[in-house]
């Protein structure tokens, strides 16, 4: 199995059916306790450089994954120095490329390029139903953080400083 992440303009076709499966999944599998999911998706053009980046993940020529890097507006660290914000979007495994570490392929080719965008770190948020997620962004050494946003669909906010 060959992984390979390539960086694309997320007009795509083939981004828009791999969005459009992430958010028929995320409103079919989204806690019903929360309320109703929310089926917004971020601007295209957030993810343009300077700004941003899209990237898609193959196996042997079929797109399997995806996920968006936009930049937000900066913050501070915790020592209160300034904070360039970029914050990861939509990263989604289809469930034939699950467990092939496609994801993570996607969040190293995701944080270098936050990196080399000149950010300082990488924030995101995500839902605690979404268990390995949250695992995967942990082992990753993202720490949970206040809200940065007001995302009806999330309940746990991430940051990982970046060099």
């Amino acid at each position: 199995m060959s992984v390979e992440v390539r960086t694309v303009p997320a007009d795509l076709p083939e981004v828009d059916a791999l969005l459009d499966a992430y958010l028929d999944e995320r409103e079919a599998t989204f806690p019903s306790a929360q309320g109703a999911y929310s089926r917004k998706r971020t601007p295209a053009s957030e993810f343009a450089p300077p700004n941003g980046v899209f990237v898609v993940a193959s196996v042997d020529g079929v797109a399997v994954g995806c996920g968006g890097l936009r930049r937000i507006a900066d913050g501070a660290d915790e020592t209160g120095a300034a904070d360039v914000r970029f914050e990861v979007k939509h990263v989604f495994v289809t469930p034939a490329g699950r467990g092939r570490g496609i994801a993570t392929a996607v969040m190293d080719e995701l944080e270098r390029a936050g990196s080399e965008l000149g950010g300082t770190s990488i924030v995101l948020d995500t839902n605690d139903s979404l268990v390995a997620a949250g695992a995967m962004y942990r082992s990753r050494g993202f720490t949970r953080v206040a809200p940065f946003n007001v995302n009806p669909n999330a309940t746990a906010w991430y940051r990982k400083p970046v060099s």
